[in-house]
């Protein structure tokens, strides 16, 4: 049994005496230590090493009083897996020398044997549990299907992701059928962190948001579903859509256990969207912990106070930015740890 269960009270909508906290890409870039050990190992390296994966994860559990982690890992591992060879770059990010541009790439497309080409992160997942000796529980994730397909048509990172959403228009039957092939990848790979032991699964759709309304439903939102519907009953999921807030009525109806929402929308409105029925995660603009330590205690206890202490976990809008100070993190952090009624 995991002593502080807190994050799972709140999946579930039990009453809680305060939110659980945690932060997105909180095993990371912001921390020394993680520092320390980037100037040593190039990125997919940490990825792929279950070592070091798992100090990694456990780095930011040991400086604060946090109420879950999450694996240190990257949604690019899945599409490596199928064969679409990312790399990092230096000052550009993630990295495709042949984006995917036709239909005859796609249909190259493999979906492998998750346990063949992405052991590594399973075995990292057994490592960290030893670490975390059920003290809080372990979070694993994977990228929507549309955010992975946007990198794999633009072949980078990009404001717009005009590429992808062209070849999506463009080339329908091709971008429908590289999705279904990124689900079912990520459908078995969620399904296996299952089984080795996380708690939860979160599916990150960084990219979400730029899409219409009905694109989202035709290109995204069926994907996620899916996801959603297949591991559902093994596990919590959690769906965190960047920009997303037009889709979160239809969400409420999926069998998702929580709901992200950035910071572009405010609890009273995600409360009403959301039926006033769902857990949410969020909401604070990553940005805001470049405030001093005593506006972010501030402004955290305001959050609390606005989306209620139940049915609610504190997070950031989306993940912590690099030139955060440790101090403003743990601000952050302790605001919702200290956190009592009527602050």
């Amino acid at each position: 049994m995991i002593k502080n269960d807190l994050y799972l009270k709140a999946l579930r909508g039990e009453t809680v005496e305060r939110p659980p906290v945690w932060m997105m890409r909180q095993a990371g870039r912001y921390l020394p230590e993680f520092i320390a050990l980037r100037d040593q190992y190039d990125f997919f390296t940490r990825c792929q090493t279950p070592e070091l994966a798992s100090e990694i994860t456990v780095q930011p559990i040991r400086r604060f009083p946090l109420d879950a982690a999450i694996l240190f890992s990257d949604i690019l591992v899945v599409p490596q897996a199928m064969g679409i060879d990312f790399k990092m770059k230096e000052n550009i990010g993630p990295w495709l020398d042949n984006p995917i541009r036709t239909m005859e790439q796609v249909q190259n497309v493999v979906v492998p044997d998750v346990n063949d080409t992405l052991g590594y992160v399973f075995d990292a997942i057994e490592l960290t549990l030893i670490k975390l000796d059920n003290e809080i529980p372990l979070i694993g994730f994977a990228g929507s299907p549309w955010t992975i397909l946007c990198y794999c048509i633009e072949g980078k990172g990009s404001k717009a992701f005009d590429i992808a959403k062209s070849f999506c228009f463009q080339q329908p039957e091709a971008a429908h059928l590289l999705l279904q092939k990124i689900t079912d990848t990520t459908i078995a790979y969620l399904k296996r962190k299952v089984e080795k032991g996380v708690s939860a699964v979160q599916v990150f759709d960084s990219w979400g948001g730029m899409l219409s309304p009905s694109d989202y439903q035709e290109f995204s939102w069926q994907y996620i579903n899916q996801i959603v519907e297949a591991l559902s009953p093994l596990t919590h999921v959690v769906v965190f859509g960047k920009g997303c807030w037009f889709a979160l009525e239809d969400m409420t109806m999926s069998k998702a256990s929580a709901l992200g929402v950035d910071w572009t929308i405010t609890p009273e409105f995600a409360r009403t969207l959301t039926n006033h029925t769902m857990t949410l995660q969020g909401n604070f603009d990553p940005a805001r912990l470049h405030s001093t330590p005593e506006t972010i205690k501030k402004m955290v206890t305001e959050m609390i106070n606005r989306f209620g202490k139940d049915r609610y976990i504190a997070n950031l809008g989306h993940g912590i930015l690099p030139n955060i100070p440790v101090e403003n993190a743990e601000a952050f952090i302790r605001a919702v740890v200290d956190w009592k009624p009527n602050n």
